[in-house]
């Protein structure tokens, strides 16, 4: 065989791995109800990006206070522990497609109130709290609605990797948004981040109506709506397998994510830096983020979920201690990268292997229990860490978190193997 045709060969081989590389990794796009979906959200997720990086920002320029960073982490967060339940139980009895667009149009509202309030130079910090508490509220009905949609949009066979591609998206967002933000911020001021997240709700909510789905069967009605949330409550409680993964959300919520809530004091008051370093902190977390994200939407048909489980599980509370460590932003933004990894994998897994284990007619119902501990957990992590933070400093709470943090994973090794067999 002469070397020209030898080369070519080795050519066609590797264009034809990268192919099916890709199509394995955005398997999902190949439906047309989730690429409408996908594209939308990573519009509408840039604005939310935007937004959160720079209403942090903004509270500290107003308070100076990382305890009222906490504050508004906590408030926002706070209806996910009174209503997710509910908001649950509405995602088994409605039509998910109309109340998504219900909850969408509910936050692009609050964003074009938070502009108006800024772009008149009348924004106080309760605003923001009263603001905050009411997305909340649209947040709280609308992440059980969005987690479990997921299986009107693909087919069984392509969920896991479906669920990879939403933790794309949003990470995508993550990378972007707080980027932008940081630059838009410093160029034209708050006002326009919020302004520009109200119009990106737009995307998301056109990309809704224009779904074909098939018609909605409203599940049959067994009792009150007590009752249907008791039977998600027992459901999770019963199953040792989905009652740990459900618990690890919490930790990973409370010990590492609500740390994040520190950022923009980490910032100003650790780096010497200003609103642009604030995004690009938020932004390498969601580059590490993105990276496993696309990983795991590549392995999403080996069974190998457990074993990434417990590598994430381990790499994240180290960490997450090195950042605590370290006071130079480059070594900051590798240390995010790769706590935004091992975070990915620890979350994106939980999710997979708990649908993949939950039968359909309670599946709204029991997301919406891992979606209050997990969403819950983020603003007591929040509360938590700007308390601990005013007293002690921010360094000693992320590295106090992360101790924490380690010896949970130690103890699920230990103690908990059957994470780790799951396929």
């Amino acid at each position: 065989m002469r070397k020209g045709a030898g080369s070519a060969i080795r050519a066609g081989i590797v264009s034809a791995k990268v192919t099916t590389l890709w199509q394995e990794t955005f398997a999902s796009l190949k439906y047309y109800n989730y690429r409408l979906w996908f594209y939308g959200q990573i519009v509408s997720l840039v604005g939310t990006w935007m937004q959160s990086t720079a209403q942090g920002y903004l509270v500290y320029q107003l308070t100076g206070s990382p305890a009222y960073l906490g504050l508004v982490g906590f408030i926002g967060g706070l209806p996910s522990l009174l209503f997710t339940l509910l908001g649950g139980v509405a995602a088994d009895r409605l039509p998910r497609r109309n109340l998504l667009v219900v909850t969408q149009t509910a936050m692009m509202i609050l964003a074009f109130i938070l502009a108006a309030l800024t772009f008149a130079n009348l924004v106080q910090p309760w605003h923001i709290l009263i603001l905050a508490f009411l997305l909340g509220v649209a947040n709280a009905f609308d992440a059980p609605a969005r987690v479990s949609f997921v299986l009107e949009l693909v087919t069984r066979e392509d969920m896991t990797n479906a669920i990879a591609l939403n933790s794309t998206m949003f990470n995508i967002a993550t990378v972007v948004g707080p980027s932008v933000a940081g630059l838009t911020y410093a160029a034209l001021g708050p006002d326009w981040c919020f302004t520009l997240n109200g119009i990106s709700f737009i995307a998301v909510i056109v990309a809704l109506l224009l779904m074909r789905l098939k018609p909605f069967v409203p599940p049959p009605r067994h009792g009150s709506t007590l009752n249907d949330l008791t039977v998600g409550l027992r459901y999770v409680f019963a199953d040792r397998l989905i009652l740990t993964l459900t618990g690890s959300a919490g930790l990973v919520g409370i010990l590492a994510l609500g740390m994040m809530t520190l950022l923009p004091a980490w910032a100003k008051d650790i780096l010497h830096g200003d609103v642009t370093t604030n995004g690009w902190l938020i932004a390498a977390r969601g580059v590490g983020s993105l990276i496993g994200a696309l990983m795991l939407a590549s392995f999403g048909k080996r069974k190998i979920r457990g074993k990434l489980w417990t590598i994430g599980s381990f790499v994240m509370p180290v960490l997450l201690f090195f950042f605590g460590l370290v006071f130079w932003l480059p070594f900051s933004l590798i240390a995010l990268v790769g706590l935004g990894w091992s975070v990915m994998l620890v979350i994106n897994n939980n999710n997979a292997m708990i649908q993949s284990r939950v039968e359909d007619d309670v599946r709204g119902r029991v997301m919406s229990v891992y979606t209050l501990v997990f969403f819950g957990a983020m603003p007591l992590g929040s509360l938590i860490a700007g308390a601990v933070a005013e007293k002690f400093g921010e360094p000693l709470t992320v590295t106090m978190s992360a101790i924490i943090l380690a010896g949970f994973s130690v103890a699920a090794w230990a103690f908990l193997p059957d994470v780790r067999k799951q396929e």
